[in-house]
């Protein structure tokens, strides 16, 4: 598979006092993190990349399929502007959000024949795959943030440290973002890890880090590969990439279909709704969970996360047997209150009598198994 290492980007501390300070660093952050979301100018010049054989990458970046219907995003400018002046209403939470401790002996405990999903926060879970232990997209720091002292700071505690984690067999990411791709945490598990399954370009990420070259796999969409009787294909996303204001788009993003003991588990990433999801359910015939995408959409930028209607849109397109809920409850990253996104889809399944799982932080669940949803957040301010 291709491989390559680009040039890494630090961004320097800066050490400054008082209110102004605080704006000027709040500013540093919002145009480095949300910037982003507007499609800043890149390089549509040819270039040479080990990445010029993928359908995706044309132009020196990469980009999502064609999709006709997808409405444009506000510029940079807006949408930066409106992070650093527009007033937020319910975004936190004030009560606390309840997490389940788990402990080492509760996961050794559960069935080694059986795929279990534990949920750690926004879009983060530790899989046990009959036996042995995976992680998707693990964010343990304080911040989604390319700073350790402003950006976004998760509402709760994990469920279990990264000190508390069994050996890890398999890691999957699905692309570079800062609330899936975090840096102290890879730096801390960079030697603990078998194997990393990441999109194209991310491989460099990952090794600049701490990770060895050869324990890093990068895939284009549709790419497969099995490990210790783990399937694992990449699949299309619609959603975009970069860590700073200069490399939007250097980097693939994907979803990804994770199949063990027969079993066939979804995963999202983030992603705008598009024609890809029926394809993706078409090709492996159904999914007994999809892990999907379900917060942090808005107006400003409706083509690269999905309004919970277009979640259970895309659950339905991917002929799932059970959705799953991610992307919320740990983070605030957009305008709607932290409570709307499960709401209105836990109110959209039930009228529609999809089987939902909205699990609590640290919750287990079975894949395959019956269980009955509870709606958690309900009486939370």
């Amino acid at each position: 598979m291709p491989q390559t290492v680009y040039a890494g980007t630090q961004v320097p501390v800066v050490k400054l006092a008082g209110m102004k300070a605080d704006l000027m660093l709040k500013s540093l952050f919002m145009a480095t993190l949300f910037g982003l979301i507007a499609g800043c100018a890149s390089s549509t010049s040819a270039c040479e990349s080990p990445y010029g054989a993928s359908p995706q990458f044309k132009g020196c970046v990469f980009e999502n399929l064609p999709n006709p219907q997808a409405l444009p995003s506000q510029g940079s400018w807006r949408i930066w502007s409106r992070f650093l002046t527009a007033t937020k209403n319910g975004t936190v939470p004030v009560d606390p959000i309840p997490v389940r401790a788990i402990s080492t002996a509760q996961l050794e405990a559960l069935d080694p024949q059986a795929n279990h999903v534990i949920r750690l926060g926004h879009s983060s879970h530790l899989l046990k795959l009959r036996g042995k232990y995976w992680l998707i997209d693990p964010v343990f720091g304080a911040r989604a943030s390319p700073f350790q002292f402003v950006g976004p700071k998760r509402f709760h505690q994990p469920p279990l440290t990264l000190e508390q984690l069994p050996p890890i067999e398999g890691l999957i990411l699905s692309h570079d973002h800062y609330d899936h791709l975090d840096l102290a945490t890879i730096e801390y598990l960079a030697q603990r890890v078998q194997r990393y399954f990441v999109p194209l370009g991310v491989r460099a990420r990952v090794i600049e880090m701490g990770v060895p070259a050869e324990h890093v796999a990068e895939f284009d969409w549709w790419q497969a590969a099995e490990h210790d009787g783990v399937g694992l294909t990449a699949t299309p996303a619609q959603h975009f990439s970069g860590r700073t204001l200069n490399d939007r788009n250097r980097t693939l993003w994907a979803s990804w279909v994770i199949q063990s003991g027969g079993q066939r588990i979804f995963y999202s990433g983030d992603s705008g709704y598009f024609g890809g999801f029926r394809q993706i359910g078409e090709r492996f015939g159904g999914f007994d969970l999809a892990l999907m995408e379900n917060g942090a959409y808005d107006s400003y930028w409706p083509s690269v996360h999905m309004t919970p209607e277009e979640s259970v849109q895309a659950f339905e397109d991917l002929r799932g047997k059970m959705l799953y809920v991610v992307h919320n409850s740990t983070f605030d990253l957009a305008f709607h209150t932290w409570r709307e996104p499960l709401d209105r889809i836990a109110n959209l399944a039930q009228g529609k009598k999809i089987e939902l799982a909205t699990p609590e932080i640290g919750e287990v669940l079975t894949v395959g198994q019956p269980r009955s949803n509870v709606r958690w957040w309900d009486g939370l301010k």
